[in-house]
């Protein structure tokens, strides 16, 4: 019998986040789960790291099942670097971090949680995938896209990925037999126009709320904003390198010396 494939789950909602619990549902089927993920939520975290204060990894129990399961007093990327330092026995066959409640398209992958675990993972060279839902409701119906997310992970764990890639996947929200189909595309050019709502708290001091809008400024139609938009679940390849390569050749001819 074939040696049933090692999966670490993660997210930035919490480990008691609904989106986490159909996660770990649908990697069951596929493979041997182990859960590290925040004990708290984590969202917009990005990348960021603990380093000035402790690290505590608890093991719990939330749901019935033969997964194993830990909190994490860090944040997502945290996890991940905890499950493949101090948890696990061997390197995971396939990290899957999510399902989150909510988009993560776009440039919310640079402040996205969810992905920053999904990159630290593919730092470490494990295949690894970011799922998100375009519902941010707590009590979201994650079940209808339990399907494509089985589908998507069984690929990469049959294909492998790109050295240094891992998949940012965004589901649209509506129902099952809506879905058009699973979309490649790229990040689409879009980005926060942010307002900061400033008031005055009961003792005098000025505090900030932030808010603001969404602005895709990009009409084509490969990327994941429209792929969304029509009913299809985008999947883009990211990667943690961020060199800007076509830029070398124009600064190579700037001046430097004096």
């Amino acid at each position: 019998m074939p040696k049933r494939p090692l999966i670490l789950v993660t997210n930035d909602d919490g480990i008691t986040a609904p989106g986490l619990r159909t996660l770990i549902g649908v990697m069951r089927e596929i493979g041997d789960v182990v859960v590290v993920a925040p004990d708290s939520p984590q969202s917009a975290m990005g990348h960021a790291i603990t380093i000035n204060s402790t690290l505590h990894v608890e093991k719990v129990k939330i749901d019935d099942g033969p997964q194993k399961e830990y909190s994490c007093s860090g944040t997502p990327a945290d996890c991940v670097k905890l499950a493949v330092r101090e948890v696990l026995k061997r390197k995971p066959d396939l990290c899957v971090s999510g399902i989150n409640h909510g988009s993560n398209s776009s440039i919310n992958v640079i402040y996205s949680g969810t992905m920053s675990a999904a990159l630290e993972a593919g730092i470490e060279s494990i295949p690894a995938i970011g799922f998100s839902l375009l519902d941010y409701n707590w009590g979201a119906n994650f079940e209808y896209c339990t399907s494509f997310v089985k589908t998507i992970a069984e690929n990469v764990l049959e294909n492998g990925l790109p050295d240094g890639v891992v998949l940012n996947v965004n589901i649209p929200n509506v129902e099952k037999k809506a879905f058009k189909g699973i979309k490649i595309c790229r990040q689409a050019r879009a980005n926060w126009e942010e307002e900061f709502d400033k008031r005055t708290n009961p003792m005098g001091r000025e505090y900030y709320w932030l808010s603001g809008k969404f602005v895709n400024m990009d009409g084509g139609k490969d990327t994941d904003e429209w792929a969304l938009e029509n009913n299809y679940i985008s999947v883009v390849p990211v990667q943690f390198d961020l060199t800007a390569h076509h830029a070398i050749q124009q600064l190579n001819t700037w001046k430097f010396s004096e």
